[in-house]
């Protein structure tokens, strides 16, 4: 299995990550802010299990990678990098959204709509399946186990802290919203921090090695 060491660095990647505008996020809160708590959880569990679907594709794809191509940890680390620095400059760039900044024009849904569109926002969210691919081989060493093993272990790990902290985003969305809407200067902090962060971590990633 993966060191704690190493499994602590990707609980930080993935809590920067979570937080980061991005279409699962903004929808949440959106669905928060205008149908309430509620319906924002439901849309929640179908977001959630959407990562799962993304989980088991990567999974079994990264194992039958890694058997069929020795260059492929250096082609996703690569690509892992350039992805990091792509979403450190949507955080901040002049026309980008905070994750607070929410949509309130849609529609009330039925729970079996609210649902289905949670799982398919992240479903069809290319971007949802290019950090599976990209991130999670830098954690990977096949001394530790199975490919497939490891890397069901951080999409465990990566769920469990998406849908701790969207919780807890569904259930504050209005007053977080609303918080930030009057306090501006906070929003371009949040923005610059996480830049900061994803910045650091596609630095770590440029300078990591297959053991």
């Amino acid at each position: 299995m993966i060191p704690l060491a190493e499994l602590w660095i990707f609980i930080i990647a993935a809590f920067a990550l979570v937080i980061t505008p991005g279409p699962n996020m903004l929808y949440l809160i959106s669905r928060s802010i205008t149908q309430g708590k509620k319906a924002g959880l439901i849309s929640l569990v179908g977001v959630v299990l959407g990562f799962l679907f993304h989980a088991l594709m990567v999974s079994f794809g990264l194992t039958a990678i890694f058997m069929a191509i020795p260059y492929a940890f250096l082609v996703l680390k690569t690509l892992g990098v350039g992805y990091l620095l792509w979403l450190a400059f949507q955080a901040v760039r002049p026309s980008g959204k905070s994750i607070f900044e929410a949509r309130t024009d849609l529609k009330p849904d039925k729970p079996g709509k609210l649902f289905t569109m949670g799982f398919l926002t992240n479903v069809l969210n290319p971007k949802i399946a290019v950090f599976y691919l990209s991130f999670f081989p830098q954690f990977i060493k096949p001394e530790q186990g199975t490919v497939l093993a490891q890397s069901l272990e951080l999409a465990l790990v990566q769920m469990s802290i998406s849908f701790s902290i969207n919780f807890i985003i569904v259930l504050s969305a209005a007053r977080l919203s609303l918080w930030f809407n009057k306090n501006p200067s906070w929003l371009k902090m949040q923005k610059w921090f996480m830049a900061s962060v994803l910045t650091g971590l596609a630095v770590k990633m440029a300078f990591t090695k297959v053991k």
